[in-house]
């Protein structure tokens, strides 16, 4: 990343979360629960693209503040795609992980756009041995 980017600590707020997964091509949570879910992170860490101060990237992480962590809402704006900025968030998250639970269990769900990225920092695909599942409920 360089330094026409600026890396901080701390969750976006809500109109910038939402906006980055929206523009990113992630679902968009409802506005409720963004509001309740974006400030409860284990940690997070935003992009800054620092000529415009707009809010270009971000991931977060959450935890059980032992031994499970789940890296989720890795997001950055498709105008700023490959300049290093996703690298630097997943590394700036991996890195704390590291600093409170060393050797603790890390894992996340890629879509196939971030894969190259997650193997680069050494996440492998847990299939056939486990394999990621949700709940879908009916509407």
């Amino acid at each position: 990343m360089d330094d026409s980017y600026r890396l901080e600590a701390g969750s976006p707020p809500v109109d910038d979360y939402l906006r980055l997964r929206r523009e990113a091509g992630l679902s968009e949570p409802p506005r409720e629960q963004a509001e309740r879910g974006v400030g409860g992170a284990w940690a997070s860490v935003k992009v800054i693209h620092r000529a415009t101060g707009e809010t270009v990237g971000m991931g977060r992480a959450i935890s059980d503040d032992g031994w499970y962590f789940h890296i989720l809402d890795m997001a950055v704006l498709p105008a700023h795609q490959r300049r290093g900025i996703g690298d630097a968030v997943l590394a700036a998250l991996l890195a704390e992980i590291d600093a409170a639970a060393p050797g603790a269990y890390v894992n996340l769900l890629g879509d196939p756009p971030g894969w190259r990225l997650y193997e680069r920092h050494g996440f492998v695909e847990t299939a056939p041995g486990t394999v990621g599942m949700r709940r879908v409920l009916d509407s």
